[in-house]
């Protein structure tokens, strides 16, 4: 901090003992320019003239009156105002008393309004020069009345620039602070949107796989004792289930890691292309699955791929989960346009079941515990511009139905999410 900031630090902290210094110094300078004579022989000079003592009285009430300047500016402005007048009018050679009227018309106009400025000012003029060209001992044209008219038209613009520049600086930092929050609130917001994106990711890859485990435990339990090699085989799946939950899950979390972490997952994210593995995994659980693709090689964005996974992954958990154990699933992806769509079918005994209820209760049932899965679905769909119907097909079953954009603005968004967890997390 430089000697000037220290200064001006100090001054704002005592703003009375400021005041107190510069009537001080007002003082000093009304006195000394008493002493000037300025019609001499030989033109203005410094002279031993004693000023009168009526001029003196109203220099020490003008300068006192300067102590309270910025309590009362307009109220001091017009008690120095009455006594610069008062010594225009008496005074003779005249004593400079408008130098505290001059300060006074600063101190207003760099407190006030421009309109209180401008009518403080020519009020402040006019009342001054006029009493001293009208009443004054000294002829109208003088250059003393000129004189009163030029300072205080300087004090009054001079107090206006000040105020200016002080809105200035006001207004510059209050855009800073401004700024400032709005970039802590668009951090929260981001963290809070991966934060749900990667709940998400936890919640499809956990219920995906402990549902799998889930039923292959059932198996192994069921035929441990007549049939172990059937046992055998269904701990293998359940084992193979838990790696790769194991895998989904820590590719997930590494995402919380720092930047530099060696250890943060390089894999992609799963996408359509990994589909057929997806229904392997149910196959080898027992659900059977059929899959029939006509997207012709289709290319999508990151985030649409990555939704259009969990979609079929949480559909078929569900089936798993809810549909009985005879029942079958049929997955078709589709390129219809400018969309791809993606669709689930079952022929189970689920209607009145999770999805179901889910349906219409989501959001109801979300703190019970139930409906996760389709709330998660839906967030997805909207998150990339895309749409979902979901309910029980006629007949039973349950039918799960996304329309996904093929060449949505999502990697951008993508991005922004990516980025957000690096930055703010």
């Amino acid at each position: 901090m430089s000697t000037f900031d220290r200064a001006r630090c100090r001054a704002d902290a005592h703003p009375l003992a400021l005041d107190a210094a510069i009537a001080a110094g007002v003082l000093v300078c009304m006195v000394a320019g008493s002493f000037v004579v300025p019609h001499g022989a030989h033109g203005v000079r410094w002279g031993v003239r004693t000023p009168d003592p009526l001029s003196l009285v109203l220099m020490t009430l003008a300068a006192a009156a300067l102590v309270l300047r910025r309590y009362a500016p307009k109220a001091v402005l017009a008690f120095t105002g009455a006594a610069s007048v008062v010594e225009c009018v008496t005074g003779d050679p005249r004593a400079p008393v408008a130098m505290a009227a001059v300060v006074a018309l600063f101190t207003v106009a760099a407190r006030t309004d421009r309109r209180t400025t401008l009518r403080a000012g020519l009020l402040t003029m006019i009342v001054l020069t006029t009493a001293a060209m009208a009443a004054g001992p000294l002829p109208w044209y003088a250059q003393e009345n000129l004189a009163i008219f030029a300072w205080t038209g300087i004090g009054a613009t001079a107090g206006d620039a000040v105020r200016s520049r002080r809105a200035v600086v006001q207004a510059i930092r209050e855009r800073a602070e401004r700024a400032e929050r709005t970039r802590d609130e668009e951090a929260r917001r981001r963290v809070a949107e991966e934060r749900l994106r990667i709940a998400r990711d936890l919640h499809d890859v956990v219920a995906h796989h402990i549902a799998l485990v889930n039923v292959q435990a059932g198996v192994a339990a069921h035929v441990m004792d007549k049939r172990p090699d059937q046992a055998k085989e269904a701990l293998a799946h359940v084992r193979e289930a838990s790696r790769s939950a194991l895998n989904e899950l820590r590719a997930t979390v590494g995402l919380l890691r720092q930047s530099g972490d060696p250890e943060a997952p390089t894999e992609p994210a799963p996408g359509l292309h990994v589909l057929e593995e997806l229904a392997d995994t149910f196959r080898n659980a027992g659900l059977h699955v059929e899959v029939a693709r006509a997207d012709q090689g289709t290319t999508l964005p990151a985030a649409v791929d990555l939704a259009a996974y969990r979609i079929v992954q949480e559909a078929l958990t569900n089936v798993q989960k809810h549909a009985g154990p005879d029942a079958k699933a049929e997955v078709s992806v589709v390129r219809v346009g400018p969309a791809i769509e993606v669709t689930v079918l079952d022929d189970g005994s689920h209607a009145s079941g999770e999805q179901a209820t889910a349906e219409t209760t989501a959001e109801a049932t979300v703190e019970a515990g139930g409906g996760h899965g389709l709330l998660g679905m839906r967030e997805r769909v909207t998150a990339v511009g895309g749409t979902l119907t979901t309910g029980p097909r006629y007949g039973g079953g349950f039918r799960v139905h996304a329309i996904l954009p093929v060449k949505a603005d999502t990697n951008d968004r993508a991005h922004r999410r990516t980025g957000a967890l690096g930055d703010s997390v």
